[in-house]
Formats: C-alpha cells, structure tokens, sequence
C-alpha cells in the first residue's frame, strides 16, 4: 500500500493567498535560481566570491530593485514581493540570496521609507539597474546582532546664543 505524501498546508491554514502578480514572482525568481544561479554555486562556493556575471543577471531580471517604484526603473512591487523572491533564490544558493535580500529589504527599503525625494531619484534609478548598495549594522557589544543593540537616540536641545 502506498503512503499518501502529507504536506505542511494539510495541517496549517495558509496565512497569505497569493496574488497573481506574487505567484508570478515567485515562479520566475523559483526558475532563475534554478537556470542561472545554480550552475555557478559550486564555483562560487570554492572561490567564495559572488560570480560577477551572476550580479549583472540579478539586475537584468529586475532582482534588485523589486520594491522600487516603476518610476524609478524598479519593479514597483512589495516587501512582501521581495521575500517571496529572496526564499525562491535561497533554496538553490544562501549566499546569492542574502546578497539580493540586503540590496531590496534593507539598502533599497530604507531609501523607499527615509530618503526625500531628490535622494531616490538620484539612487534608486541606479540601484534597481547596476549598482550594488551596502549596509552596516554595528555595534561595540553587540557587532552584527541586531537584537543585541542597546544604543539610543536622544533629542537634546542645544543652546545657539
């Protein structure tokens, strides 16, 4: 007798429906990780280093800039959007997917939440086509731990006489 395959959705509810538009991200970010990044993980695993025709195809499949507004040459798509794509592309490689994750969910977010408008048009366009943001997170207790953090911002008025 053959055994049924049980599955995760069997016993918890879905808790998002996906729209057309995500499931479509999704299944292409699923197939580029499949085509484009896997053929160059093993490389890349022994030299530990980012193939760079592998950063020129993030762009041109519109990877990088997911939830940048259309207006700005990205994709105009969600946070949401980003996530979906980043956990298709880190099934196949973790470290093309972290590389992909801080460019739309941290560098590419903060700019979207933060910046005025002249900093995202003078960004964005470059950040969602060819060019590769950074970001830093450190502390002196705490490193790269960002729930260890314990610095505090504090307003205080200053004296301009």
């Amino acid at each position: 007798m053959a055994q049924e395959k049980l599955s995760v959705e069997q016993f918890i509810p879905s808790l998002h429906k996906l729209t057309e538009d995500e499931q479509m991200l999704r299944e292409a970010a699923a197939e580029f990780a499949q085509t484009i990044v896997a053929p160059y993980v093993h490389e890349m695993d022994q030299k530990a280093k980012l193939n760079p025709d592998l950063v020129k195809s993030f762009f041109e499949q519109g990877l990088m800039g997911i939830e940048v507004p259309a207006e700005y040459n990205g994709a105009g798509g969600t946070f949401f959007m980003s996530i979906l794509a980043i956990e298709e592309v880190s099934k196949v490689d973790a470290s093309a997917a972290v590389f992909m994750d801080v460019q739309n969910t941290l560098v590419n977010n903060a700019i979207l939440h933060w910046a005025d408008d002249n900093l995202k048009r003078r960004y964005f366009p470059l950040l969602a086509t060819e060019k590769v943001g950074a970001y830093a997170l450190s502390e002196a207790a705490s490193g790269s731990d960002a729930f260890a953090l314990k610095c505090r911002a504090k307003k205080q008025e200053t004296n301009t006489s």
